[in-house]
């Protein structure tokens, strides 16, 4: 005798939200991106000539002064790990204030490497001056464009919390996102720069 089924089927509540598991998917995607950039600036450098693997001028990228802008966005994503444990203890106040830390650290490493850029600019150093600057103004200017995204997102995180309607999903989505951004930067880091 066939059966059949009456009514809705029970709802099940989602292991992970569907915007982060977007932004999950998104990331898996954007490693593999950076993976190409990296392997693509690996092999061309091994097989560039010593002489053909130099910035103009004698210039060098200036790694000391990218070793303090990248602790300060290691200090962006402690922070924002705070923000997420607040947030779930349900203090939102001091989830904001974690959060807008987190935010502003992370823009200032932005500005920070803004400020890199325009002193490599003033020293003649272009994607067409040669191979080595090409590559750093395309690895670390799509890290610097990501980071940027995160930011708004992050951003408008911050603001909605602060209005009492920040959804949990929008925030880890967000959270997951600059994860990656902070997350990737010592790859890109030790890889580019050394």
């Amino acid at each position: 005798m066939p059966m059949a089924l009456v009514g809705e089927p029970p709802k099940r509540r989602a292991a992970v939200p569907s915007g982060v598991l977007g932004m999950l998917l998104f990331v898996a995607a954007e490693v593999m991106f950076f993976a190409g950039l990296i392997s693509a600036f690996t092999i061309t450098r091994a097989g560039a000539p010593p002489l053909a693997w130099s910035l103009p001028g004698g210039v060098v990228l200036p790694a000391v002064e990218t070793a303090f802008n990248s602790i300060v966005l290691m200090m962006s994503g402690v922070v924002l790990v705070v923000a997420h444990w607040r947030l779930r203890r349900g203090e939102d106040a001091k989830a904001a204030r974690a959060l807008l830390a987190a935010t502003i650290l992370g823009a200032a490493f932005v500005l920070l490497q803004g400020r890199e850029w325009w002193g490599l600019l003033s020293r003649g150093v272009t994607m067409q001056t040669s191979t080595l600057g090409a590559f750093f103004y395309l690895i670390v200017g799509t890290h610097a464009l990501h980071a940027a995204c995160a930011i708004v997102g992050l951003g408008v995180a911050w603001w909605r919390l602060r209005r009492g309607a920040l959804p949990a999903g929008f925030f880890y989505t967000a959270e997951t996102f600059w994860y990656f951004v902070v997350a990737i930067w010592p790859v890109i880091y030790f890889r580019v720069y050394f």
